[in-house]
């Protein structure tokens, strides 16, 4: 194993940061207002708001893509299409 691939191989991508600050924000949002006198249903609520705005941006803004994904060649109309003659079946 080389050491590019073994160093590629721990590295985290973007989606596991995601995944791990999603309950780090919410500890540390319902935390951070529940210490500062906000009430803990409020404190929730806010902590909740941020990881849904961490899932949404992390499936709408920079979105999973497979990065193999084939170049796509539009569909040939009959006019385009190679001609070739009928076959004779006699």
């Amino acid at each position: 194993m080389s050491i590019s691939h073994s160093i590629q191989y721990i590295m985290s991508n973007y989606y596991d940061v995601i995944l791990g600050l999603i309950p780090l924000a919410f500890l540390g949002i319902a935390g951070g207002l529940t210490v500062t006198g906000f009430t803990l249903t409020t404190a929730v609520t806010f902590a909740g708001l941020a990881g849904v705005l961490l899932v949404g941006h992390a499936l709408f803004v920079n979105g999973p893509v497979d990065p193999t994904s084939p170049a796509q060649t539009p569909a040939q109309t009959p006019a385009q299409a190679p001609s070739t003659a009928p076959v004779d079946a006699d």
